[in-house]
């Protein structure tokens, strides 16, 4: 048993060997908190999650670190706009994040660090980066040299030459402008802490190294993060370490983005769909199934109808664990298991759309097993979805989903009442041979979004895809 994975800094799939047996680290880039998140923020948090509960079920002992970027530019910008406090949109944002990861059944990180609870971190690496002599201050800033560092640019694969850094405002005093801020002097109005080079606030790069130092050491296994973050955020973060004297990720495993049209999800062009209103429309556990079982590193092109597709395939999943579950009587317990090509379609670069046709195959064989009165294979294949389901988020039959199942069961009781009177009618009309009355009520009903199964233990309802 080998987990691969595809390493962005050798630009090719690696086994996995991790720097402790038996344990693995992780460092995600977690959440900017200058606005509520969309979909596209979501996504990195939840397949780093499928990635994490990979490696438990695989008998890791998992170290998961996600931060948080509390200051910026943006966040300072828009608590100007808007009179407000910096702090107060930082943590409003914050809680809204959290309330999104958890709404799609994310585990919460190990540690969770914030970017301003570190600032004494991050002036011991300014400090000794000055001393090595790859940073520099200047007019209150501190900046990097990058050409210090001679392995700059290698995540990338650029050219220094042809190197265009982006800049800030207020970022003078540069040797040479491709360095980049670590730190930023004060500005009237702005937060500010002191530091031996004047009152200022922290870059977004320094922030990262400085807290993966903190919590995973000088080395660690696996940085995460979107494919934006490759540059210039995660080229600055290895110089930044490696230039300290850390050893830094061992592996570099970036995301692809959600798209609307083919172009990138996000706030700034006005196309970004918000995790708290799609909630409102959608099951948040149906949102988990459309983010999390396309492949990591492809592409996502944000459309009602590919949610809906999403939906249809959920509910076949969720529809034959309902049926098993009742035919048993009971609970079926997940296998101790899962089977082993699924296993191996995620040891595979976490291959979840292999994993998940291995999902659908057990679904349509336990469907079979019920069609033939087969109770104990229908049961034996539960037991092996629910093993698959728990490794991606996804078993309805999990405590995490039973409150939203829960909200609806009041409803699902008076509803179950009324359709089971208009079943009645339906089964007289097939026991006098009136095949087109009972036609007619099936397909009212199906007009209705009640889906109609006949099966030996008579007919039953379930809600089916809008």
């Amino acid at each position: 048993m080998t987990i691969r994975l595809y390493d962005t800094s050798a630009r090719q799939t690696r086994d996995f060997t991790p720097l402790t047996p038996g344990c693995v680290s992780i460092y995600l880039c977690g959440a900017t908190v200058q606005a509520a998140p969309h979909i596209g923020h979501i996504r990195s948090g939840l397949n780093f999650d499928i990635m994490r509960r990979w490696f438990a079920y695989r008998g890791y002992d998992v170290t998961f670190v996600r931060n948080v970027t509390d200051i910026d530019d943006k966040i300072i910008k828009k608590a100007a706009e808007q009179g407000r406090p910096w702090w107060s949109i930082g943590y409003e944002n914050e809680r809204a994040f959290n309330d999104g990861y958890a709404a799609l059944g994310c585990l919460p990180p190990t540690y969770e660090p914030r970017a301003t609870g570190h600032v004494t971190e991050m002036v011991e690496m300014m400090r000794g980066l000055i001393e090595r002599g790859n940073a520099y201050e200047a007019d209150g800033n501190v900046y990097f040299d990058v050409r210090s560092y001679e392995n700059y640019l290698e995540l990338s694969n650029q050219d220094l030459d042809d190197l265009r850094q982006p800049s800030g405002d207020g970022e003078t005093g540069k040797r040479d402008p491709r360095d980049f801020a670590m730190w930023k002097a004060a500005k009237p109005g702005e937060p500010s802490w002191e530091t031996p080079w004047g009152r200022g606030r922290p870059g977004w790069h320094l922030e990262c190294s400085a807290m993966a130092h903190k919590y995973l050491g000088t080395a660690f296994d696996i940085h995460g993060g979107g494919l934006d973050l490759i540059f210039p955020h995660h080229e600055n973060e290895i110089a930044q370490a490696k230039a300290y004297g850390d050893e830094f990720a061992r592996y570099w495993v970036h995301n692809a983005w959600v798209t609307m049209a083919g172009d990138k999800m996000s706030k700034s062009l006005g196309n970004s769909v918000l995790v708290s209103e799609m909630a409102k429309q959608w099951r948040p556990i149906v949102l988990r199934y459309y983010l999390g079982t396309p492949h990591y590193r492809s592409m996502i092109d944000y459309s009602e109808e590919a949610l809906r597709e999403a939906e249809s395939a959920f509910a076949r999943i969720e529809g034959f664990v309902q049926r098993v579950t009742e035919k048993a009587g009971k609970a079926v317990p997940p296998a101790p298991e899962v089977p082993l090509a699924f296993a191996e379609a995620m040891d595979d670069d976490l291959g979840v759309p292999q994993a998940l046709a291995i999902v659908h195959t057990a679904v349509r064989q336990g469907n079979s097993a019920l069609a033939a009165d087969d109770k104990e294979t229908a049961v034996e294949r539960l037991a092996e979805v629910r093993a698959m389901l728990g490794v991606l988020g996804l078993d309805p039959l999990d405590e995490h989903w039973a409150e939203e199942s829960d909200r609806g069961d009041d409803l699902h009781g008076v509803v179950d009442s009324l359709v089971r009177l208009v079943l009645e009618q339906r089964e007289s009309a097939r026991a006098r041979k009136d095949w087109a009355t009972a036609d007619a009520i099936r397909d009212q009903l199906g007009q209705s979004g009640l889906v109609i199964e006949d099966s030996p233990d008579g007919p039953r309802w379930s809600l089916g895809p809008r």
